[in-house]
């Protein structure tokens, strides 16, 4: 999303297109947005521009002007009354966490580490508690009048990582994996602070059940980082 004061994939993307087309007139429409330090493994964006882009190496003279942490897989053209808005595609993220001993500190850019003991068996079975369709509203941050917060998630589990390795990685790592047609502002990263709270101990399973079926409107307080946090896949 486009942002004036801040640097964003979206302010990027467009920079390079006025580089690359200065004489033509355009306009980008992101099929999601992240929060800050947010990853995206894939993404997908509309462009309309007054144009046709033919030339065959153009994925490649447009990957040359983008910054080295944005990467631009394919380009393909849509049909007259194509509508990127109204798009209802399921989304995958996940969340990278390690505990115990400090990992090495080039990890801490896609990994969380918890210093303290986590219980991922009961994590396990936490996660497994918000699948399905509730009202979530203990786990939006802001919410508007608008807002619809009964969401589905269609798949969430705490698992070990296998999505991504590196050498400075520790010898195990796990990750949070949710799907969902739509989440709310902050939902994951708060979902994921409650499964760390469980984890140590802090809270109960039932306490999770019961901030499904809200007596109030009061946000849970634990809201994990951002920078672990990655959009994996958007699905059809």
């Amino acid at each position: 999303m486009f942002q004036p004061k801040y640097k964003t994939v979206q302010g990027m993307v467009d920079k390079t297109f006025e580089f690359l087309f200065p004489e033509s007139k355009f306009k980008t429409f992101g099929e999601s947005r992240t929060d800050a330090k947010v990853s995206a493994n894939t993404f997908y964006f509309y462009l309309n521009i007054d144009r046709e882009i033919v030339d065959p190496n153009f994925i490649e003279i447009f990957n040359s002007n983008l910054p080295n942490d944005i990467k631009a897989l394919s380009l393909k053209s849509v049909p007259a009354g194509y509508n990127p808005l109204g798009l209802k595609n399921n989304k995958h993220y996940i969340y990278l966490f390690s505990f115990g001993e400090k990992p090495h500190p080039f990890a801490a850019a896609i990994l969380f580490n918890e210093p303290k003991h986590l219980d991922i068996e009961k994590m396990k079975v936490g996660a497994k508690l918000f699948e399905g369709t509730h009202n979530f509203v203990k786990y939006c941050s802001k919410p508007t009048a608008n807002t619809i917060l009964t969401r589905e998630v269609t798949h969430c589990e705490i698992v070990e990582n296998t999505f991504y390795a590196a050498n400075f990685f520790p010898e195990k790592s796990y990750c949070l994996s949710i799907k969902s047609q739509g989440f709310l502002r902050y939902q994951v990263r708060l979902i994921m602070g409650q499964l760390f709270e469980l984890g140590k101990g802090n809270i109960t399973l039932k306490d999770i059940k019961d901030s499904l079926i809200p007596m109030d409107e009061i946000p849970v307080r634990n809201i994990a980082a951002g920078s672990a946090l990655i959009l994996q896949e958007i699905m059809p």
